[in-house]
């Protein structure tokens, strides 16, 4: 079984980035049963806008939707910024709409029978917000979400701390972040073994 994780935070590396630190609590959780991840900081792709599978030359966009197809998994980890997802998780989201159209040997959307879920960090309130907006963007394209898929770190209203600051809550996410990959991986699980039909024609 396969993973990606894209980081959606704005920093470029190799600065360091508090949404990868939690993210990696997830993704060590993954391999440790038995899951390969492959992990992209998609600031650092150029990932043209639009809502195509590939915008031409220079479009790093179709190497990651390679990896999408080729994972059962999906991880998008996101800050939060004036309370929504950062501009580049909604870059990718926004890339990922080619995929509703996009169809597998059986006539179904290419995301199903794949599972997904979120990541959020940030030093103000809002992971809610930002899980549901992300959530509903995937469950939309065709990932299942399987229930509890998501851990968040922050430290409630109004500015202080980032998570590699601060180790308040650490605990609590690490704990909710190790169910969320025993959750994805389940359902991943259950879908391989007894896949989604293709649409009635």
């Amino acid at each position: 079984m396969r993973a990606t994780v894209i980081n959606c935070t704005l920093k470029p590396s190799p600065e360091p980035s508090n949404t990868e630190a939690l993210a990696e609590v997830v993704a060590t959780e993954l391999r440790q049963r038995g899951v390969k991840v492959d992990a992209v900081r998609a600031v650092d792709r150029d990932i043209r806008p639009g809502v195509e599978t590939d915008m031409g030359e220079g479009d790093e966009w179709p190497e990651i939707h390679r990896m999408l197809l080729a994972s059962q998994i999906l991880i998008i980890a996101t800050p939060t910024w004036v309370g929504r997802p950062s501009s580049v998780a909604q870059r990718v989201v926004e890339r990922m709409d080619a995929m509703i159209s996009e169809t597998d040997d059986a006539g179904r959307p290419v995301a199903y029978n794949r599972v997904a879920g979120v990541i959020n960090t940030g030093n103000e309130d809002g992971a809610h917000h930002v899980i549901s907006e992300i959530n509903g963007a995937l469950a939309d394209i065709g990932y299942t979400i399987p229930g509890q898929a998501w851990t968040y770190w922050h430290l409630g209203p109004g500015p202080g701390p980032n998570y590699l600051d601060d180790d308040k809550g650490h605990d609590w996410a690490a704990s909710t972040g190790r169910a969320m990959a025993s959750n994805l991986v389940a359902v991943a699980e259950a879908l391989a073994a007894r896949p989604i039909p293709p649409p009635p024609q």
